[in-house]
Formats: C-alpha cells, structure tokens, sequence
C-alpha cells in the first residue's frame, strides 16, 4: 500500500497552472521588521564563516560539526558539497565586503580546482557552480571561465543517450542509477551552452529534465529519490529510496532538489511544461498536510513518529530558495502565495531552534539538518548546504522588488 496521500488541487490551483499569464504578477508584501535584519544576518554570518574557517586545516573542507565532542567534520574537494563553503563565503562577501572572506573563498577554490576533470561524479554543478559560478559573478578571475568549461564537459562525459540521463551513482551492477538530486546540476550545463556557444550541453541537460519528469514523479507530483535504469534498453528497473523513510515516501529535500530543479528548468528554457512541472510540486509540497506551520519539513512527509520527526533545515532552506525565484514566474495569486511561504520559511530559519546563537555550532549559520538518517549519518547537524542555499534565499529576499 502507498504510504503517501495523494495531494489534490482545487479547480482554482489547476486553472492557475493553466494560465499563469493571464493575469497581473504578484506585488510582494514584505515583513518589514524581518526585511531591516537581513544587513544584520549577514554580518553575523559572516563572523560565524570566520570562526568555521579558522577550525579549518590544510586542504579540508567543512562537512559538519559535532557540538557535544566539539568536533568539525571534514572532506576532501572530491565529496559531493565541497563548492558549497567557498561558494557560501563569496555570497557573503558581496554584502559585507569583508577581505577575510574572500581570501578564504580563493584558497579554498585553488584547493577544489582539480575537480573540474573528475568524471567520477554527477555532482559538479553543485561542487563547481556553487562555488567557481558565484565566483565568475562576484569576484572574478581569468581562469575561471575555462574551469567551468572543463566541469560542464566531465559532467556531460556521464550522459547516456540510451537512458536519456547523467549517470548519478557508479555501479557494478546491471543498473543505472539516477537520483532526483541530479536536477541541481544541470544549471552548469545551461551556463556552458551560453558561454561556448555549443548546444550539446543544453540538449543534455533538456533530456535528463524530460527523462526526470516522466520517471521520477507520482501522481501526486512528490518524487521518487531513486529510479534505476536498464543501462542497456533505458527501461526503468526500479523506483526506491535511498535517504528518505520508505520508497513509497517523500523524502523532504528530494522533494526540493525538485522544486528548485523545474524552476531553474524554466527560467533557462522558458518552456511552460518546466514551470507547471515546478508548480505542481510546489503545490504538493504546500498542500501536504504534514507541512509543519512553520513551514520547515520533517526529514521526510511520511516519517511515521511525526510530529515529533526530526525537521530538515537544508531542506526549508532549499524550498526558500526556490519558492522567491519561482513567484516571479506566476500569477499574482500563486506569486504571493510563494513569497509568502519563503517569507516564513526564512522567519523560521533566522531564529531559534534552527538559527545558531553567535559564536556556537563550530562556525555553521544553521541547526537542525538532516542528512541520512538510514545510515545514521549527519542527523540533526550543521550541514554546508543548509547554511549556502538560505543565505541565497536571503540575498534573494533582499533584492526582490
């Protein structure tokens, strides 16, 4: 049996998928008490990426942080989320103007520079375009451009026409693995085509969405975290899990990946079926009866001990993210109805239990992050990607009009 209700949309919600043109776009209410801290925030995060970059040693990168052993997890630039803590540290400098972090970003980036070869990995959009792409926007260098370049074709390089997806996890198995988490690093792929003027990029990434949106999702548009492929015909073998509760369950920050993934979709393609798609999961995400009032999800919408589940920050921050670019794109209805929940999901963020007393959490911004409970590994923790996608979510707060 399903574990998942099945999320309806009212008449009124279709008809708004429908014609997202037909009307005037949002004007967005801001809080203004919360508006006026953002300056603030991110000074004290600022400070926070100080005291996390002087736990750092030679040539690792954050990962998490243990306050009861008062113990910093690290990686090399080889794991999945080393572009996520330059790429943090340049969105806030831009702000804060604050030398201290940038000297930090650019040696960290010189330490992941070699990853733009590794073929090994379907996760270079978020390790190389997190951190190199925010670099080429903020505080450029020569060489970057040529970096990316090579991340987009070590990306492409695990592309299979056959299965229309990039490969996400190697295996020796006769399987082909794609995970829902794959949709992040396409943006790398857009950006090669406007930058080489080579359309094999684009074309990559548009299948790997389409092959994404037929398998990955059910009726209710939640998504699956993992399809294995027949590598040889293309045929789906399997929809499971791999991080969430269940395979019948959705997992909360897949269901993110998603969200964001269909927006950027959108906005590279301006093709409606990626701007319904991503409407249709945000709608499931909203509608879901398990969305806390604060709007930051349990680890998974089908956790069985909710309400007493762990939350996911990462997760909140993502969706943040996601719903202030993704208001932009609808009517004024649906529009406010993302601000709105990005406003709260950032309230929330930027206070007690999820937001770090100054000075705490080994340097992190947030608490309360979930990474694989399964595997019992990074559970309630600081995680570099909760701390990069909410001081995006913030920047993007600030600049919308």
């Amino acid at each position: 049996m399903r574990i998942l209700k099945t999320v309806t949309l009212g008449i009124a919600a279709i008809i708004s998928l429908t014609n997202v043109y037909a009307q005037k776009k949002a004007v967005y209410v801001k809080d203004k008490a919360f508006a006026k801290t953002i300056p603030a925030q991110f000074s004290m995060a600022a400070k926070q990426y100080e005291l996390l970059a002087s736990k750092l040693k030679g040539d690792k990168f954050p990962k998490t942080y243990y306050a009861a052993k008062d113990s910093l997890e690290t990686s090399g630039s080889g794991w999945w989320c080393s572009g996520f803590y330059p790429g943090t540290l340049l969105y806030l400098y831009k702000p804060t103007k604050d030398q201290a972090l940038l000297t930090e970003a650019n040696r960290m980036l010189k330490l992941l520079e070699k990853e733009q070869y590794n073929k090994t990995t379907h996760d270079l959009g978020f390790m190389m375009y997190c951190s190199f792409g925010n670099g080429l926007q903020i505080a450029p260098k020569p060489e970057y451009k040529q970096i990316l370049i090579n991340s987009a074709k070590s990306l492409a390089s695990r592309f299979d026409p056959k299965v229309g997806c990039i490969k996400s996890w190697d295996s020796k198995k006769p399987e082909y693995l794609v995970i829902i988490d794959n949709m992040m690093n396409l943006e790398l792929l857009f950006w090669a085509t406007r930058a080489t003027g080579d359309s094999s990029f684009y074309k990559i990434a548009v299948t790997h969405a389409n092959t994404t949106m037929a398998n990955h999702f059910r009726a209710d548009y939640s998504s699956y975290h993992v399809i294995n492929y027949n590598p040889e015909t293309g045929a789906v073998q399997q929809k499971r899990t791999a991080q969430g509760y269940a395979d019948e369950s959705a997992w909360a920050r897949g269901q993110a990946w998603g969200l964001y993934g269909y927006t950027v979709m959108y906005r590279e393609t301006k093709d409606k079926k990626y701007l319904a798609q991503a409407n249709h999961i945000a709608q499931f995400i909203l509608n879901n009866p398990n969305l806390p009032k604060d709007k930051i999800p349990y680890w998974d919408f089908n956790a069985p001990n909710i309400p007493n589940a762990l939350r996911d920050a990462s997760a909140g921050a993502v969706m943040a993210s996601a719903f202030l670019e993704l208001c932009k794109y609808n009517n004024a209805a649906m529009g406010r109805t993302y601000f709105n929940t990005a406003q709260t999901m950032l309230k929330s963020l930027s206070n007690a239990p999820y937001k770090a007393p100054a000075g705490t959490n080994g340097g992190f911004i947030l608490q309360h992050s979930v990474g694989h409970i399964p595997q019992k590994t990074e559970v309630d923790v600081p995680l570099t990607y909760a701390d990069y996608y909410f001081v995006e979510a913030l920047e993007r707060y600030q600049n919308l009009k």
